[in-house]
C-alpha cells in the first residue's frame, strides 16, 4: 500500500493531468474533478480490491461506477496512473475517435470502464444491478459508486435509493460530492434538497459524513470505515464534502469552472500551485 506522501503526491499529479487534458481541448469540467482527486486516488490505489487486469465480467473483485460522469478528466488520469492503461494516452482526451471522451464510453473498450455515465441520475441503477448480481452469485465483494450533490436533484435516483434499502442490499457504498455547486450555480440557488443525510437515513440508509473531502488521510479514514459498516442489512452512503476545484485557487468555491477550461495562462498559474510530482504526459 502507498504511504500518505505517495498518494498526495499522486494526487497532486492527478490535479496537473486535469487541468492539461481540459485545457488542450479547450473544452471539459475541470471544477468537479479537481474537488475529487482524493476520493479517487483513495480508492484506486488503497481502497478498492481489484484485479490486476480489467475484465468486463468484474467477478471476485470491487467494482465502481462513476455516475456523473462529466468528471471523467479526473477517472482518466487516475485510472492510466493505476495502470489500466497508459499515460501517454492521455494526450487523446476528447478528440476525434478517442477512447477519452467527454463523457466515458464503452464501445472503444477502455480498460476500468464498465459503464457509459453522464446521463445524470442513472448510476444508482447500474451499480445496483451489479451488486444484486454479486449477492445471487455469492461473491462477497463490494460495488462503489460516486454522484454529484446536484445529480440528486434527478427523480431516478431516489427509485435506485428506495430500492437498494428494501432489499437489504448491504454490499454497497455510494459516495455523493458534497460541493454545493452544479452547472447552473450553487445547489441551494437551483433547487435546495434539504437534509442529504436526513432523505438517505429515511430511505433506510446508514450515512457517514468525510468533512475533509480534500484531505487524502481523511478519505482513508472515512472509506475504511464505510467499508466497516457493508455486511449489517443495510447499503452505505458516504457525504463527501469537497471544494470544487480544490487545489486551484481561482477555481474554488465557485461553479463558474463546472464546465470551462482555463487559457494559458490560467493553465501556467494553476500548474504552478501543482508541482509536477511523478511526470506529466
Amino acid at each position: 500500500m502507498p504511504n500518505t506522501q505517495q498518494l498526495q503526491d499522486l494526487t497532486t499529479q492527478v490535479r496537473r493531468d486535469i487541468l492539461r487534458m481540459v485545457h488542450k481541448v479547450n473544452s471539459g469540467h475541470p471544477g468537479g474533478s479537481l474537488g475529487c482527486a482524493e476520493f479517487f486516488v483513495a480508492l484506486y490505489q488503497d481502497i478498492m480490491d481489484r484485479k490486476d487486469t480489467f475484465d468486463m465480467d468484474g467477478k471476485d473483485e470491487d467494482l465502481f461506477f462513476l455516475s456523473n460522469g462529466h468528471i471523467s478528466p479526473v477517472f482518466y488520469s487516475v485510472l492510466a496512473r493505476s495502470g489500466y492503461f497508459l499515460v501517454d494516452e492521455l494526450n487523446t482526451f476528447r478528440l476525434i475517435n478517442s477512447r477519452l471522451q467527454g463523457h466515458p464510453t464503452t464501445h472503444e473498450g477502455l480498460p476500468g470502464i464498465r459503464i457509459a455515465s453522464g446521463s445524470l441520475g442513472q448510476g444508482f441503477s447500474v451499480a445496483l444491478g451489479a451488486a444484486q448480481t454479486k449477492k445471487l452469485n455469492g461473491d462477497t465483494h463490494l460495488v462503489y459508486s460516486l454522484h454529484g450533490d446536484g445529480e440528486l436533484q434527478e427523480g431516478q435516483n431516489w427509485e435506485g435509493i428506495m430500492y437498494a434499502a428494501a432489499n437489504n442490499m448491504d454490499n454497497i457504498i455510494s459516495t455523493i460530492d458534497l460541493n454545493g455547486q452544479q452547472i447552473d450555480g450553487s445547489t441551494d440557488d437551483v433547487l435546495p434538497m434539504g437534509s442529504i443525510r436526513g432523505k438517505f437515513e429515511a430511505f433506510g440508509w446508514t450515512v457517514l459524513d468525510i468533512e475533509k473531502g480534500n484531505d487524502i488521510d481523511a478519505v482513508l479514514e472515512g472509506m475504511a470505515k464505510a467499508k466497516s459498516l457493508t455486511g449489517q442489512g443495510k447499503p452505505v452512503c458516504v457525504l463527501l464534502h469537497t471544494v470544487m476545484g480544490n487545489g486551484v485557487d481561482f477555481m474554488m468555491h465557485t461553479h463558474a469552472w463546472h464546465g470551462k477550461a482555463p487559457n494559458d495562462e490560467q493553465l501556467a498559474h494553476g500548474l504552478a500551485q501543482n508541482p509536477e510530482t511523478l511526470g506529466d504526459y
